[in-house]
């Protein structure tokens, strides 16, 4: 969905659509969106920038932290996003950025692609850890097995050989 602001009379318009799974590309392995993607929001236009506000209601897979287990989460979470015409952006190639500058996008042409935002905004959404279960009890350091399907005692067969001459001492 591509929002030409040069056709924009009013100051603010609303919107409210669904993106197929298919339509957004997130580039990663680990990552997957599982279900349609609802977006909500508006999008208010001033003389210098344009501010884009909605809420975005998807589903995701992506792989636990621990175990590589795929685990759904859902993402449902509000995003804010500010848009400038390269006139009110400056073009000096050694310019003082602000924290504030660092969340502003600039437009191509007086358009702005709904579509390509909602997927930036998911991808920054996405948390670094996933785990499939709060009690995820990952792989084994040793072997790889899952630690949630078997036990593999991996762990209490491996002494430390440090600690191998304590034990021929007799302490009875």
């Amino acid at each position: 969905m591509i929002v030409d602001l040069l056709t924009i009379k009013d100051a603010a318009i609303s919107f409210d659509f669904i993106l197929q799974p298919s339509e957004i590309d997130l580039d990663s392995d680990e990552a997957k969106l599982v279900n349609e993607i609802s977006v909500k929001g508006s999008l208010k236009k001033g003389i210098a920038q344009t501010d884009v506000q909605g809420n975005i209601d998807a589903r995701i897979e992506i792989e636990c932290s621990r175990c590589l287990v795929t685990a759904e989460q859902p993402l449902k979470f509000s995003f804010s996003a500010v848009f400038v015409s390269t006139e009110n952006y400056t073009d000096e190639k050694e310019a003082e950025l602000s924290i504030d500058d660092l969340d502003v996008s600039i437009t191509v042409d007086d358009k702005i692609d709904l579509r390509e935002l909602v997927r930036e905004q998911i991808l920054l959404a996405v948390p670094a850890q996933i785990f499939c279960r709060e009690e995820c009890k990952g792989l084994c350091q040793k072997c790889g097995a899952s630690r949630n399907l078997i036990d593999c005692k991996c762990e209490e067969k491996e002494v430390d050989p440090r600690w191998q001459s304590l034990r021929k001492l007799n302490l009875n």
